[in-house]
């Protein structure tokens, strides 16, 4: 069953719910975030940077930390590059069946593997994306008291089931608006497809005026608009 119809109800019904997490940014600017999940990947990744580079994006990618020791010089070159890095955990196990213990080790695992490859400090990657948007509470009591910051999304075109790239691109300019926080993936699952669906898609939203930013940006944005 392909849940894309479904996703923007969920954000509608879920992003009052839990005002804490980063479901988008301002509504009244015209500054979107593109994102990547699953990664980095040793193929898929580098195509996605090097669409990125021709249109001088920058994104923001939520790494698994056991493919950041598996491909560390990739990681380096997305880094390298400016772009924004946050944890996605170290193995894609769902946070709300890991106990508060396992979780935290998950997180500051992936937070050393980018540190090893990027030198980046574990301060400086509090972002958090939970694998297929699952949290519990006891999740966000455990992202509050060790400082991260939980990352979700507004626009989810479901690309990792592979519905086409036309599709997937169609999904995301039908949903996108101010404020939105894209989300695809650069990893085993979708990240066939992804670098000739930014092909397509990053020149359409250029044209129609979105300026490309980080998650970090939309922190900062999201902060004002309240």
């Amino acid at each position: 069953m392909q849940l894309a119809p479904l996703f923007p109800i969920f954000y509608r019904i879920l992003q009052p719910s839990f005002p804490n997490c980063l479901w988008a940014g301002n509504p009244n600017t015209k500054a979107i975030a593109l994102t990547f999940d699953d990664g980095p990947h040793p193929q898929y990744t580098p195509e996605v940077l090097a669409v990125l580079d021709r249109y001088k994006i920058t994104a923001s990618f939520f790494w698994l930390g056991v493919c950041v020791n598996r491909s560390p010089a990739i990681a380096k070159a997305v880094s390298d590059r400016g772009h924004w890095i946050g944890l996605h955990g170290y193995d894609h196990r769902s946070f709300a069946m890991l106990s508060p213990n396992d979780l935290k080790d998950s997180l500051e695992k992936t937070q050393v593997a980018i540190y090893n490859a990027c030198n980046l400090q574990p301060q400086q990657v509090r972002d958090v994306r939970p694998p297929n948007g699952l949290f519990t509470p006891a999740t966000l009591k455990l992202f509050s008291q060790c400082n991260y910051r939980p990352v979700m999304w507004s626009v989810v075109p479901e690309d990792w089931v592979r519905p086409g790239v036309t599709t997937v691109v169609e999904r995301i300019m039908q949903q996108v608006k101010n404020g939105s926080l894209i989300v695809l993936h650069d990893g085993a699952c979708g990240g066939q497809d992804v670098a000739a669906t930014i092909q397509i898609l990053i020149p359409q939203l250029l044209q129609q005026g979105y300026e490309f930013v980080t998650v970090n940006t939309l922190w900062q944005q999201a902060k004002t608009n309240h």
